[in-house]
């Protein structure tokens, strides 16, 4: 019978909790789709990744919760497999949100660097997530 780890449950409930954020970003975008928040096309573009990758991440994350506690991932491994994948779902988003964030905007600004510390971060957990479950 599956049973969560205490880490697995906890990280699963906040991560679930989170996506109330994400249905307010989701609301928000219908804002901007209809013009009500003055933004130029390139922050738009920014919100709409930051949104779809904030959705995806953990979504994802929330999956990778559960392959690293059937597979019984302990240790360093398993708590890599556990978090890097939910922390790429705070900082993708957040590189795409704050680095187009302010008026009339029209490039990146330098929080874009939270986009690619969150991709690395995305790879280690994904990485650590295949390898544990290859190997358990």
């Amino acid at each position: 019978m599956f049973e969560f780890t205490d880490a697995g449950r906890i990280l699963a409930g906040i991560a679930l909790l989170s996506i109330v954020t994400i249905e307010v970003g989701g609301w928000f975008l219908t804002r901007i789709v209809r013009g009500a928040v003055p933004m130029t096309p390139f922050q738009q573009a920014f919100a709409r990744a930051g949104h779809a990758h904030a959705g995806v991440l953990v979504t994802l994350g929330l999956v990778g919760i559960l392959y690293a506690d059937l597979a019984r991932l302990d240790g360093l491994l398993g708590w890599l497999a556990r978090i890097c994948v939910l922390a790429a779902a705070i900082l993708m988003p957040g590189g795409f949100f704050a680095s187009s964030a302010g008026k009339d905007v029209h490039r990146p600004n330098g929080a874009i660097v939270l986009v690619w510390i969150g991709a690395v971060s995305l790879a280690v957990g994904v990485a650590s997530l295949g390898v544990g479950v290859l190997t358990s």
